[in-house]
């Protein structure tokens, strides 16, 4: 019985995040996510396995284009083992707070959700893992630090369990 109420706990604990996107919403400085991503960005981060060992390094340039409903984001990613990835978003905003993104490579439609510094987005992302495309659900943070410097965390799960963390520093031109 102890090792079932343990296992109980540890389950619970594991699927416990209470952080939500209106958490920040009087916070400061406020993150408009199409405004932000306007123009040049560049992008430096690792990715951790679930056990927080970093296993790839990347630095990104982003450039996006806001046509005052909806932002192409093009995304190149030049990863330390020499892959090349590019992602093409089109995010569009449904109001002040709320915003839908698709992608080539993204299952459906990714959910966006901005409060204060906050911009929090999730999706379902295929990856390409020896040679096969793997779904993986992307929960995905950006925390504005100031007018320049972006910070995001993204923690990946497969059937519900974490198998991976990105984090990633942005810096606006």
């Amino acid at each position: 019985m102890k090792k079932l109420l343990i296992t109980f706990f540890i389950v619970l604990a594991g699927c416990a995040n209470n952080m939500k996107p209106t958490d920040f919403k009087d916070q400061k400085p406020k993150l408009i996510i199409e405004n932000y991503l306007s123009g040049s960005v560049k992008a430096w981060g690792i990715l951790q396995n679930r056990s927080g060992k970093v296993i790839r390094s990347f630095s990104a340039d982003l450039n996006g284009k806001w046509d005052g409903k909806k932002l192409i984001l093009d995304e190149k990613f030049n990863w330390s083992d020499g892959e090349i990835q590019t992602r093409q978003w089109q995010i569009k905003k449904i109001d002040d707070h709320n915003y839908e993104g698709t992608a080539g490579d993204v299952v459906g439609t990714a959910k966006g959700f901005s409060y204060g510094p906050a911009f929090k987005f999730e999706y379902v992302l295929l990856v390409p893992v020896k040679g096969k495309k793997i779904e993986i659900t992307f929960d995905d943070w950006i925390f504005k630090q100031d007018e320049k410097v972006a910070i995001n965390r993204a923690t990946m799960k497969k059937f519900g369990f974490k198998v991976a963390e990105l984090t990633v520093m942005f810096f606006k031109d």
